[in-house]
């Protein structure tokens, strides 16, 4: 066998395992976040998606971003387990924290937003994404 091709697959045997590992954690750690921000906003998602609202469809699909871009920034620069989980954690955090911030700034944006108003939704979306990125730089950093 090539010496190039048999060192891609023992590279890959060695650490695949550990790349399963640190994705399968990080997603845990994506869907427990998304989980954890449905059940404490005071937005019914589920009802709103259902009922066609689409302001509540760019908060969710912004939040979900907003969730995935620091956990991603974690993953890229963690080398353990142990630091993946632990600032994975804090990421999500701070995300919740923007949101809750953000719905007592504006104190009208839950019901804009269950009433259909897609540009608040999509501000609050756009302010979760630009945290979301600020937050994966430092994280980063």
């Amino acid at each position: 066998m090539d010496t190039s091709v048999a060192q891609i697959l023992q590279g890959l045997e060695s650490g695949l395992p550990l790349l399963l590992l640190h994705f399968g954690a990080t997603l845990a750690l994506f869907l427990i976040g998304v989980a954890v921000y449905v059940a404490v906003t005071p937005l019914h998602e589920r009802e709103l998606l259902a009922s066609g609202n689409q302001a509540a469809g760019v908060v969710l699909g912004g939040t979900m971003v907003a969730l995935a871009i620091p956990l991603a920034a974690t993953l890229a620069t963690s080398l353990v387990l142990a630091d993946i989980l632990i600032w994975g954690a804090v990421a999500l955090v701070l995300q919740l924290i923007t949101f809750l911030i953000a719905i007592w700034l504006f104190r009208d944006l839950r019901t804009m937003i269950e009433s259909g108003n897609v540009a608040a939704g999509t501000a609050l979306a756009g302010l979760q994404i630009a945290v979301a990125l600020l937050n994966a730089g430092a994280m980063a950093g």
